[in-house]
């Protein structure tokens, strides 16, 4: 039954990309294109979806990140600033 298994494996595999880890401030940053401290300032803001992971970790991720980032980009096209 090596189909079986194979098909099984497949399929967890597809599972498992679909997965979405959360972003680090550093990788957080990277993304969005601006510094690690800019990161920290729109956490504290509270200007930036992020989440808290065991009290002191900010995480982010990538999905609540796309919109903030096509809106900061939107913006800074326009080359306005809040």
């Amino acid at each position: 039954m090596p189909e079986v298994n194979e098909a099984r494996m497949v399929t967890e595999a597809k599972e498992n990309s679909n997965k979405e880890y959360p972003m680090t401030v550093r990788q957080a940053a990277q993304y969005l294109g601006v510094s690690s401290q800019t990161v920290y300032l729109w956490v504290e803001r509270k200007q930036i979806p992020h989440l808290r992971v065991m009290g002191r970790n900010i995480r982010f991720l990538k999905s609540d990140l796309e919109p903030f980032r096509a809106s900061f980009k939107q913006e800074v096209r326009n080359g306005t600033t809040e």
